[in-house]
């Protein structure tokens, strides 16, 4: 479980396909603190740490994973999000976050709106994911408040500070991004399909 909110950025050194899996080593400043077999969200996707080698660590994403998210985009030297799962008792800062990415959406639009920035962003409405005035959304693992919500598209307003220390200050028109939708949301969703 996460809360969206970006612990650091990392840089992806190195990328290795095996089969249909992709193994990402990522350099990081809490790689030292992590342990084999411990979850981080990537961009907002859940991968298990496979292998730590000083600032390095590795992760390993399956077809599901690739086929869902930004990760078939991933080039050598990518900023990339990163947050540890969140501890019990600690304060959810963000929303709920389970670093299941549902699928990506298209960077269309960037305003400088005098010191903050609002991002604009098309998605395929066929997958039924939708998305509320004011709700929560998951950018490449960053909780975000939706504004504009459309049937296939909505914008988010980012401060300084997100733009600073995510990698939002890398995105442009054409940029693929991940989204993870509210949770509470789809149950909700769900329910009233019956």
């Amino acid at each position: 479980m996460f809360t969206g909110i970006i612990e650091t950025l990392g840089i992806v050194k190195n990328i290795i396909k095996e089969g249909e899996n992709v193994h990402v080593t990522i350099e990081s400043s809490f790689a030292s603190e992590l342990k084999i077999d411990q979850s981080v969200a990537h961009n907002g996707v859940c991968l298990t740490i496979v292998d730590i080698n000083g600032n390095n660590y590795t992760v390993t994403a399956i077809k599901e994973t690739i086929d869902k998210s930004n990760f078939k985009n991933l080039k050598i030297g990518d900023f990339i999000n990163l947050e540890r799962a969140m501890v019990l008792g600690a304060r959810l800062d963000g929303h709920i976050v389970q670093g299941h990415v549902d699928q990506t959406a298209i960077c269309t639009n960037v305003i400088e709106e005098n010191g903050s920035w609002v991002f604009s962003f098309e998605y395929d409405s066929s997958l039924n994911n939708i998305t509320i005035e004011k709700g929560s959304i998951t950018i490449n693992g960053t909780s975000l408040t939706v504004v504009n919500s459309k049937k296939n598209s909505f914008s988010v307003a980012i401060i300084p500070y997100t733009y600073e220390f995510t990698n939002f200050h890398t995105f442009k028109n054409g940029t693929v991004v991940n989204l993870e939708f509210d949770v509470i949301g789809k149950y909700v969703a769900r329910l009233l399909e019956k």
